[in-house]
């Protein structure tokens, strides 16, 4: 098993995968997230298969912070600590381009994407609705797509 950064070819194989990681889920990527965010985004593979991926960036607007737009684990690799080598390989490069803020959003739908952000240091910022007892955006994914917003601050530059 080994981590390196994502490539550009890595975004076939990526996905055809995803909607099976998702239950069926509809789910997927432009391929510009594989050609323009490479150094600061992770594949992990197994046996010359991808078995997890991380997609972040540095944001353009705001220089002390940083965006996780999406991150899978496969199911049978879940709960070894994959997903959190690939946050803290994240965080690390993030750190060193000046930044202290991590945001990403999920699903209200999603609610291990939920317990799993907020288990490893993201707090919730709560939003304009109380959606199954969480805070979360209206509209923000478009008009009646409503998103729960993460932040993560990091400590020590």
């Amino acid at each position: 098993m080994y981590i390196r950064n994502m490539e550009s070819e890595d975004y076939h194989e990526v996905s055809s995968i995803i909607n099976d990681w998702w239950r069926g889920r509809n789910m997927s990527l432009p391929r510009l997230f594989f050609e323009h965010f490479q150094n600061t985004s992770y594949i992990i593979k197994e046996d010359n298969k991808i078995i997890g991926f991380l997609i972040g960036f540095l944001s353009q607007s705001y220089p002390d912070e940083a965006y996780i737009h999406f991150a899978g684990i496969h199911p049978d690799y879940r709960r070894e600590g994959l997903g959190k080598k690939l946050y803290q390989l994240f965080f690390g490069e993030v750190r060193q381009h000046g930044v202290s803020k991590i945001r990403c959003i999920t699903s209200i739908e999603n609610r291990k994407s939920i317990a799993y952000h907020t288990q490893i240091g993201f707090k919730i910022i709560p939003g304009d609705k109380t959606v199954e007892d969480i805070r979360v955006h209206s509209d923000y994914g478009g008009e009646g797509v409503d998103r729960v917003l993460f932040l993560k601050e990091l400590k020590g530059k």
